[in-house]
């Protein structure tokens, strides 16, 4: 499958957030876009288009008029910004990252990164940076705005900023001790980003932890107890359990994992969003929001 490199005008107004109406408006008074045109006389906009108009919306946003703009290079309008120091915005390193997954360009990523992580905690580029993204890259893909490719490329690097700060949590630790969580996800659910993200708190947290990852057979864990007699389980339920509810996946958990035990069992993710606390037992521990869980975990610690 060819990767998208042409777009209509309502995928302007998704990537966007303006209107195609005013799309148009900008293109015929101010010449702000330049479309090639089907057999048919169907605008199309290729990625010098998209890019441009995505630079120009974010410097509307910041009170630039529209038909100056329109006047600018695409070069003029990057130092335009480069100059007046917005670049440091969250809300442009959000439209960096946007660009950088259109662009498959991960040093572009990688750049904007680090000049966030300058001054910003993980926490803080996770939630109101990586977080919104993701949502929006989701919504994109199931309107068909962008390819399944560019959603897959961004996630990756997203989970490696994630992995390098699992790595740097690790090395903080001073002793090694036995581990006190097992994370895992079940058989055929590959959503990982909330998994790791949770990997990452807990070990910041002061916790040693076994990462599995994704797609584990629900008997692959019960030998975790012949080496542990006191860990907890920890999961993530994305799309998976889909066959079974999430109580008959618990009933099966302890009894195949370990019958009559009292491992506990922590979970969390978009299947248990129904499911009150309590609800599935006394060992069974939901937590509802990634962002709660370290707040969660410090107070189980005291």
């Amino acid at each position: 499958m060819a990767v998208k490199t042409e777009f209509s005008i309502k995928d302007l107004e998704n990537l966007s957030g303006v209107k195609a109406h005013t799309i148009r408006i900008w293109e015929k008074r101010y010449a702000l876009l330049e479309p090639n045109r089907t057999d048919t006389n169907i605008r199309n906009y290729d990625m010098s288009n998209l890019t441009k108009l995505l630079n120009a919306t974010f410097l509307y946003r910041q009170g630039f008029k529209i038909s100056k703009i329109a006047e600018l290079q695409q070069d003029e309008i990057e130092r335009l910004i480069t100059e007046s120091e917005l670049d440091q915005t969250n809300h442009y390193a959000l439209h960096l990252f946007k660009q950088a997954m259109f662009e498959f360009d991960h040093h572009l990523f990688n750049k904007t990164y680090k000049k966030l992580a300058k001054k910003e905690s993980f926490d803080f580029i996770f939630f109101d940076l990586f977080m919104p993204l993701l949502n929006e890259i989701g919504l994109l893909w199931q309107t068909g705005t962008i390819d399944p490719v560019h959603e897959r490329f961004i996630s990756e690097l997203i989970k490696q900023k994630i992995i390098e700060n699992i790595v740097q949590a690790q090395e903080a630790m001073d002793i090694e001790t036995s581990p006190s969580f097992a994370l895992f996800l079940p058989y055929e659910e590959i959503h990982e980003i909330g998994l790791l993200y949770a990997n990452f708190i807990l070990l910041s947290e002061g916790h040693q932890t076994l990462y599995l990852g994704s797609n584990i057979p629900m008997d692959n864990l019960k030998h975790l107890t012949k080496h542990y007699s006191d860990i907890t389980f920890f999961s993530y339920f994305t799309v998976k359990p889909d066959d079974q509810s999430v109580e008959k996946y618990v009933k099966d958990f302890y009894k195949q994992v370990k019958p009559a035990s009292n491992y506990p069992l922590w979970l969390m993710g978009h299947k248990l969003q129904d499911i009150a606390v309590g609800e599935l037992g006394k060992n069974i521990q939901i937590i509802h929001r990634l962002n709660a869980l370290r707040n969660f975990v410090k107070s189980q610690k005291s």
